[in-house]
């Protein structure tokens, strides 16, 4: 590692502790873009800058987004909450693209174990997903979203049912089948499976994984309520309940 880089490391830490994730993600930026590939510690420093920075401005557009809708159509407020609410979401686009642009040129081609192709195939399905949730046309961001996701799980199988990676994969595809897809039966059967797996190799996992291998099960528990029906089909009907949990790599509810 690089004096330079090193430096840019240890700036980025000190700008997480300061909760300055924008500084922090210029500086993994400039990491991502000097480096052949990065170590697992910097592909979790850029995943958790990046997050926190399009996470504010999803809560944002989200909370403009609901008092748009809201406002009367005649009242005069309305032209600037929708201009502020634009402006937000302009400003979450280009979060967006920076990272598909980074994951394009940098990550996914110079990722070699199955662990870095599931962790940036994942990422880029996650930041379509993001596009999709703010794109009045969402077809494009949503085939995008999928097919990244389809491509990390099929890769994920390399890997133990217990890997983080791996459930938070099954945790984040089942919230695209949630809350874009509007395919609720699809997002249950998909992290019932990706917990039930993990349940049967519970005793294989490791003191390194455990917490937040745990942790994510946790999640995937939280966002199901199931009950099995009538024998031969054993229908799933899943309850939906309000987030309640916060992961600073996962989207953990629906």
């Amino acid at each position: 590692m690089s004096t330079d880089t090193a430096t840019l490391i240890q700036t980025a830490k000190l700008a997480e502790q300061a909760e300055r994730y924008e500084d922090m993600a210029k500086f993994m930026k400039e990491v991502t873009e000097n480096s052949e590939e990065l170590t697992d510690e910097q592909r979790n420093l850029l995943s958790v800058a990046y997050k926190n920075v399009v996470g504010a401005k999803r809560s944002a557009w989200r909370v403009l987004s609901s008092i748009e809708s809201k406002t009367d159509a005649g009242d005069k407020k309305l032209p600037m909450v929708k201009e502020y609410r634009e402006k937000v979401e302009g400003e979450l686009r280009v979060v967006c693209e920076e990272v598909l642009l980074l994951l394009k040129e940098y990550l996914i081609k110079n990722a070699k174990q199955a662990e870095s192709k599931v962790f940036y195939q994942k990422m880029k399905g996650d930041y379509h997903r993001y596009l999709a949730e703010v794109a009045s046309d969402k077809k494009d961001p949503m085939k995008e979203s999928q097919d990244a996701y389809e491509c990390a799980l099929e890769i994920s199988q390399e890997m133990p049912p217990t890997h983080p990676i791996r459930l938070g994969l099954a945790l984040n595809f089942s919230v695209f089948f949630y809350e874009i897809l509007s395919c609720p039966e699809k997002a249950c059967e998909l992290a019932k499976k990706a917990f039930d797996d993990a349940i049967a190799e519970l005793d294989q996992l490791s003191e390194d994984s455990y917490k937040d291998s745990t942790l994510i099960m946790q999640l995937l528990r939280d966002n199901l309520t199931v009950s099995l029906l009538l024998s031969h089909d054993t229908k799933i009907i899943c309850t939906i309940d309000k987030p309640h949990h916060a992961c600073s790599t996962m989207d953990s509810t629906w």
